[in-house]
Parts: C-alpha cells; sequence; structure tokens
C-alpha cells in the first residue's frame, strides 16, 4: 500500500513512510506491506509499520474498491541517538503518522504517548473513522529511562 502523510490543521507535517518490504499471502494479489517510520520529533525513534493491502483481483471479488482492512501491526525501536523534542505530553498524545486506506473517511494512524511515570514513549497504531471505529489496535514502546536521552526543552518534572 502506498501510504501518504498528511498534515494536520494546526500540527506539523506528521511522518513520511518508507516501504521496506512486501510479502504476497495469497494468489488474488494481496499483500503485507512492510513501511518505515520515523518520527518527526524523536530522533533516533524508528517505527515498523505492518498492514494489508488488498490485491486487485480482491477487490473485484468483493466489490468493495476504495478501501484496506484496519488491521495493523507496530514495532518501534531505538535506531540511534535519542533526542526528543518539542512533543504533546498530554494524555491523547500526538498523531505522528497517517494514511488514508479508503477513498474517503478512514485512514491508519500512529499516535505516540509519553508515559511520564514510567519515562516511556508508547507508539499506538490504530484506525480513525467518521463512525465505526475499529478496535484493532497494536502498540509499541521505547523506555527513556535506560539509555542517554536528550530533551531539546528539558525534561518534563
Amino acid at each position: 500500500m502506498a501510504l501518504f502523510a498528511g498534515a494536520v490543521l494546526g500540527q506539523a507535517i506528521p511522518a513520511a513512510a518508507e516501504e521496506v518490504g512486501k510479502v504476497g499471502v495469497d494468489w488474488l494479489g494481496n499483500d503485507i506491506v512492510i513501511d518505515a517510520v520515523q518520527d518527526p520529533k524523536v530522533q533516533g525513534v524508528t517505527c515498523h509499520l505492518a498492514s494489508f493491502e488488498r490485491g486487485i483481483i480482491d477487490r473485484l471479488q468483493k466489490g468493495n474498491w476504495f478501501e484496506d482492512p484496519s488491521n495493523a501491526s507496530i514495532s518501534c525501536q531505538q535506531t540511534g541517538p535519542i533526542t526528543v523534542g518539542d512533543i504533546d505530553l498530554s494524555e491523547s498524545g500526538e498523531r505522528v503518522f497517517s494514511s488514508r486506506t479508503s477513498l474517503i473517511w478512514k485512514k491508519l494512524v500512529i499516535t505516540r504517548i509519553y508515559d511520564k511515570k514510567n519515562d516511556t514513549l508508547i507508539y499506538l497504531v490504530h484506525a480513525a473513522q467518521v463512525q465505526d471505529g475499529s478496535a484493532k489496535t497494536s502498540i509499541s514502546t521505547i523506555p527513556l529511562f535506560a539509555g542517554n536521552v536528550t530533551w531539546a526543552n528539558g525534561k518534563p518534572q
């Protein structure tokens, strides 16, 4: 699936995804796509996102031309020295990445949340829809207490 990053009004442009792998899963042309996503406000963190891309034959058979499933999985790792920029510290976190999975209404989203008590970044992948939101989620965490982490604006107290 070609994942496109879009701007969210009032926020910085979310990260772009770079396809690093694609695995065919059946003869209908369905694939699992692996994308690497760099957090634009946290240097040294890379998330790998696995998502499902429907093939042409599957779209023809099922008649749902303009939508991919909400299924996704995420794994984030430290891939260099960590520098935390000006991130949203609220409980609802901040959208890091967004990609359309339907023509209009559905997006696959990565949200970053900072768990201050445990000094950990949490990355949540989920579907965002106008209605009928999906409970299909996956999370990955980056502990910050174990490494040498630089906070651009000073560590939150």
